[in-house]
């Protein structure tokens, strides 16, 4: 059975950091595409980033430059590390496996307030 568990989420202050984590069991965590998304209340959900087998990255336009999609084979895990946080990134953020089918995490909430 697929499962995705994402953590690290919290209330952080504008222009702080924090990393979001994505545990993976029952897949073969190393050979498919994985990415963040988010949503808002009251929004659809959104694309944030993808990062595929080969580690190759792809950003939403409004991430860029302040956010790093990253993955640890060894340990079936997805990284979000989210820099220059501004409130416009509050949401609930989750996890996504491009597999045979896709799958999602229970999300977990960012909140970026002063």
């Amino acid at each position: 059975q697929v499962q995705l568990v994402e953590s690290g989420g919290g209330l952080v202050q504008p222009g702080g950091s924090l990393r979001l984590s994505c545990a993976a069991s029952g897949i073969r965590f190393s050979i498919y595409t994985m990415g963040w998304y988010r949503q808002a209340p009251g929004k659809e959900r959104e694309f944030v980033a993808h990062i595929n087998s080969g580690s190759s990255t792809n950003y939403a336009d409004a991430v860029k430059g302040r956010f790093t999609i990253s993955r640890d084979n060894a340990k079936s895990t997805l990284y979000l590390q989210m820099n220059n946080l501004k409130p416009e990134d509050t949401a609930v953020y989750y996890c996504k496996v491009f597999g045979n089918a896709n799958y999602w995490g229970q999300g977990t909430q960012v909140t970026v307030s002063s």
